[in-house]
């Protein structure tokens, strides 16, 4: 057979392979064009009109833009919803990792613990709510207060009291993500090869050294990843502090997305200040995104 014609082969062969590979893409291509791109195309469309309900009236280019931000309301749930961000590293960041350490280091029960820690993801999110509206209700037939009565402590308002109310928002959403998201670091550390503990063990290395020096390099991209991811999950909150607060007290725990609801489905019907905030809050997440990849890549080039 010659050169040219097994060329030709080849090239019908990886031909065929690449069509058969665009047929199977295709279907999920389609799905995100309508289900993703065309809202969000549709959205930055709408942000620059103004608006009667979802009927594009004039447009007025960024004087949807230049109202939201002048108003307080925005910048209180910028601030607001950076504030969420920071608590959520602070209470939530970290516990994954600690529950994954520890449920990896468990020589018994192992599925147990990661049944157990999952469960609170399994409920629904109104249900959650609920469920802490009720521990940290501010009457005397609180949980919380219930407790700290029996110490001697007078009954306490949690979620009227604009420093705790977001820290405890946080708390509710850590307490039912973190077993989900250590779950996922457990399958990270399941990754790590046997024959590095082996080494451990014979060198006489404690559970710490252990922790520090495979467990935690091991999901350090991991953990990256999910940084970012964290990050974009917690810009959006909405119906945490929507039911438990209603962005209150005095707009002390109103978020960015809540703000979007209030312009969209809150009386005035605003679809245009709506997507104007959802844009901001897009391009947002795309700058801190871009920020975290830089120095991921420039981290990679070290190495």
């Amino acid at each position: 057979m010659s050169a040219g014609k097994e060329s030709r082969i080849r090239t019908h062969a990886r031909l065929r392979e690449n069509v058969t590979s665009w047929l199977i893409m295709v279907p999920g291509l389609l799905l995100m064009l309508f289900f993703v791109w065309e809202p969000l195309f549709e959205s930055v469309r709408m942000s620059l009109y103004k608006t009667r309900n979802v009927e594009l009236v004039r447009f007025i280019g960024l004087d949807n833009f230049v109202s939201v931000v002048s108003k307080d309301d925005f910048m209180q749930a910028l601030v607001n919803t950076f504030s969420y961000t920071f608590w959520s590293l602070l209470l939530g960041f970290g516990l994954p990792v600690l529950l994954a350490i520890l449920i990896n280091e468990t020589t018994r029960g192992k599925g147990l613990f990661r049944t157990a820690v999952y469960l609170p993801n399994m409920l629904p999110g109104l249900a959650v709510i609920i469920l802490w509206s009720a521990f940290f209700s501010g009457g005397k037939s609180g949980v919380l207060n219930i407790l700290i009565g029996r110490l001697g402590i007078p009954p306490q308002s949690y979620l009227t009291r604009s420093e705790w109310v977001i820290p405890i928002i946080i708390l509710i959403a850590t307490w039912k993500g973190a077993g989900a998201t250590a779950l996922i670091y457990m399958a990270g550390m399941a990754g790590i090869s046997p024959e590095l503990y082996e080494a451990a063990a014979i060198d006489g290395a404690t559970v710490r050294q252990r922790v520090f020096h495979i467990l935690l390099p091991a999901v350090r991209k991991l953990a990256g990843t999910l940084l970012i991811l964290q990050i974009i999950s917690v810009f959006q909150i909405m119906y945490e502090p929507m039911v438990l607060t209603k962005g209150g007290p005095d707009n002390a725990s109103l978020s960015l997305m809540q703000l979007m609801w209030q312009y969209a489905f809150g009386g005035s019907m605003n679809y245009g200040k709506a997507s104007a905030v959802a844009v901001i809050v897009t391009l947002i997440l795309l700058v801190m995104t871009a920020i975290y990849s830089f120095f991921n890549r420039r981290e990679s080039d070290w190495e």
